[in-house]
């Protein structure tokens, strides 16, 4: 049938999956140790998580002894792991007296000096008299020899581990940022600036409120890292599995069955997984050999679960880091962006389904038999428990609850329905200990007696789990998977946060901001005359200066986004996009959604897709050639995000307001263009489709997206001829089967 098939399809097993992974997600390759010393650092990675699950239940320690603690976790963490130089041996064990365990001394010395200069500034917050330190206050902007000293550590062993874990990209950008903070007066234009000092460039960097110990790290250590720990338990326990079961009954017995499985599926593990390679790997696994069986291309099959997983970053309600800084960034409650997301992720998947469905139908691609599918009694009789941790997540964060509060609980009843059986009285101890901080929360006044109700009614039938208890070796080496899941993000994390506090002291943001819009401007008053028929004006001036912002801030998220983390590429887009699109009166959250958005379609954009190759690792198809297909088949959804901007009432939450019937149309309107380029991207809807009918289709579905009568209309006509010979070919079809 297809070229596809002439592949072996097989399931993988664990270690292989374990193996791709390693290879194509920043977090998951790391170094081997020692067995004493792979204990130690099992210690580490053991007692950092336990911290963080603790404090975000029970007290959160000051912001920058909490920071301090999380990077020194890093540190530890990432210079044992992580090799210097990336080289095909470098993850090899390798032992000698130049090593310790298994690890270079130099890595222990850059290990104890990260350590060092993470805790002093808690150490000396208060001054230090008998080192002749003063207080932090008598010291902002005006650091001491130590403050220097251990600022210029900080600064270069962050970029190191950014580089460690997350390759030079990042790092490079970085130190641009860094350069320009410095030595700005010897920029051009409006990019120059007196230059800052270095003495108040090291103060702005290293001490909290701005730079590394800024907002970034704070969310990752306080909030991100806790979703990340859930996903990871949640899928252990089994909600991953519920998750395929549920897609594979709802989409599996349909035309291009096992694709639609990948697309629901990677739909629902988005819920609770914020990383696109893990969210790849573990619905792929399933997903990728049955559609292969079924005759699909292995690129293709690649492609489609690339593409589909590439949303879980912005798939409600755990969403990637990026979502929790943009809360922080517009200061509003995490709920919000998740209510504001709600049809981003939903066009996304809309986009992927159209997709798959009409390149189904075009290679005329079957269902999975009847026999094939799961039985729904079956699944939800064994794997109903494991969704409890999820809905208490949910309860407590939509209550109002801190989004740390709402991880604290979700963990823990995770750990619950994980590991406690009410026929193992002895492992109960988990619910009960859990039932008294619930209780304990609740004298204290922390929760209300129908949120105590609520958790203590989760933590009962969670114990009455039908599935295997999950034994605490087997939690305690879940719960190491997700510290080193976490490794990456925190490094990024700390690394962006210069590029915060290079944006905070120069301006530049606001710089560059004004330059896309002047440029814009120029460009749209110069392209004025092609919209001008007599004396009417189909598009103003200040119609083309929006558009045209929008594209260059658009192609400039897929061009960075090649090999830079989807929220390392929020952060200093959005620092551009936010003061250009507010000259533009767009509302914040729209243009943070905007770029949010974008950030998620670089994932999937050659050269540098990783979750794509870690697909084609598992279809066992060429890599470049899944990476096309995976871009290709995310075509649909590629101007999507203009709706958000001309349109921000499909957000929900936008300061414009709420209007039932406007979001109504706006939201069909704007599927429409994505389904209208979905049919040219596949060239088929009920038959095959010419280039002019595929351009034709393309300029429609464009055309839609912006929100209004007159605009769909246009589209409409554009359309027309496509449409109809598409009618005319299905009658045709319809005689000729008759």
């Amino acid at each position: 049938m297809t070229n596809g098939t002439q592949d072996v399809a097989k399931e993988l097993t664990a270690d292989e999956l374990s193996a791709i992974e390693k290879k194509y997600d920043e977090g998951a390759a790391t170094r081997s140790v020692t067995p004493h010393f792979g204990a130690f650092l099992r210690y580490v990675a053991l007692t950092f998580a336990v911290y963080h699950y603790l404090t975000a239940g029970f007290a959160l320690p000051a912001d920058f002894w909490h920071m301090g603690w999380h990077l020194s976790g890093l540190f530890i963490l990432t210079y044992a792991l992580y090799p210097l130089v990336k080289t095909r041996t470098a993850f090899d064990l390798k032992t000698g007296a130049l090593r310790l365990g298994g690890v270079p001394y130099l890595d222990v010395i850059l290990m104890v000096l990260g350590v060092a200069s993470a805790l002093y500034v808690g150490f000396a917050w208060r001054g230090v008299p008998w080192l002749g330190i003063e207080e932090m206050t008598f010291r902002m902007g005006n650091p001491n020899g130590y403050d220097l000293l251990f600022g210029c550590i900080l600064i270069i062993l962050v970029l190191d581990i950014a580089r460690r874990t997350l390759g030079w990209i990042l790092p490079a950008i970085i130190c641009l940022f860094i350069s320009y903070a410095l030595f700005g007066q010897y920029f051009p234009g409006l990019l120059q600036h007196p230059g800052v000092k270095f003495n108040t460039f090291v103060s702005s960097m290293y001490f909290p409120q701005e730079g590394i110990f800024g907002v970034t790290l704070w969310v990752v250590s306080t909030i991100v890292f806790h979703f990340v720990l859930f996903g990871v338990i949640a899928q252990r326990t089994g909600l991953g599995q519920l998750f395929i079961d549920n897609a594979t009954i709802l989409a599996g017995r349909y035309t291009g069955g096992p694709a639609k499985v990948s697309v629901v599926s990677s739909a629902f593990f988005g819920t609770i997984s914020g990383s696109s390679v893990a969210n790849t790997v573990s619905t792929g696994a399933l997903t990728i050999p049955n559609m292969k069986r079924l005759g699909y291309p292995g690129h293709f099959a690649g492609g489609v679960e690339a593409a589909a997983s590439a949303g879980g970053q912005i798939t409600p309600p755990i969403m990637g880091a990026a979502a929790f800084i943009m809360a922080e960034f517009l200061e509003l409650p995490y709920t919000t962006i998740v209510i504001a997301a709600i049809f981003p992720a939903l066009l996304h998947y809309v986009g992927v389904f159209t997709v798959v469905h009409l390149m189904a139908r075009r290679l005329d691609l079957q269902g999975l038999t009847k026999d094939a599918l799961p039985r729904l009694g079956a699944v939800w009789r064994d794997g109903w428990a494991n969704i409890v941790p999820l809905v208490g997540l949910l309860v407590v964060l939509f209550s109002g609850y801190t989004p740390y509060m709402s991880a604290f609980c979700g963990i823990s009843l995770a750990l619950i329905a994980g590991m406690s059986r009410w026929k193992e009285p002895l492992s109960l101890v988990y619910m009960v200990a859990f039932i008294g901080f619930v209780i304990w929360k609740y004298m204290g006044g922390g929760f209300d007696f129908t949120m105590s109700a609520i958790l203590v009614a989760a933590s009962l039938l969670g114990a009455l789990n039908p599935q295997e208890r999950i034994r605490l070796p087997e939690m305690s080496d879940t719960f190491e998977t997700g510290v080193k899941y976490a490794l990456a993000v925190g490094a990024a994390s700390a690394a962006v946060g210069i590029v915060i506090g290079v944006i905070n002291t120069t301006g530049v943001g606001f710089r560059i901001g004004f330059m896309v819009t002047q440029a814009a401007s120029n460009l749209g008053t110069d392209l004025s005359w092609l919209f001008t028929f007599g004396s009417y004006e189909l598009f103003s001036v200040q119609d083309l200066t929006l558009f045209l912002s929008l594209v260059f801030i658009a192609l400039a998220c897929i061009l960075m986004g090649a090999g830079v983390p989807t929220t390392a590429l929020y952060i200093m887009l959005v620092s551009v996009a936010q003061p250009a699109l507010a000259q533009l009166g767009i509302p914040p959250i729209a243009s943070h959604m905007f770029v949010l958005y974008y950030g998620v379609v670089a994932e999937i954009t050659p050269p540098v897709c990783t979750s794509a190759y870690a697909a084609a690792a598992i279809a066992n198809s060429n890599p470049f050639r899944t990476g096309i297909s995976a871009f290709s088949l995310g075509l649909g959804k590629v101007v999507a995000p203009m709706a958000f901007v001309y349109a921000p009432v499909l957000l929900f939450v936008s300061e414009t307001g709420f209007d039932l019937w406007e979001f109504s149309y706006t939201a069909a309107s704007c599927i429409a263009g994505v389904f209208a380029l979905s049919t040219a991207v596949v060239g088929f809807w009920f038959a095959p489709m010419g280039a002019i009918f595929r351009w034709l289709m393309a300029l429609a579905g464009l055309v839609f997206i912006a929100p209004s009568l007159e605009a769909d209309l246009v589209a409409l006509i554009i359309a027309a001829p496509a449409i109809i010979s598409q009618l005319i070919a299905r009658s045709r079809r319809s005689a000729d089967l008759i």
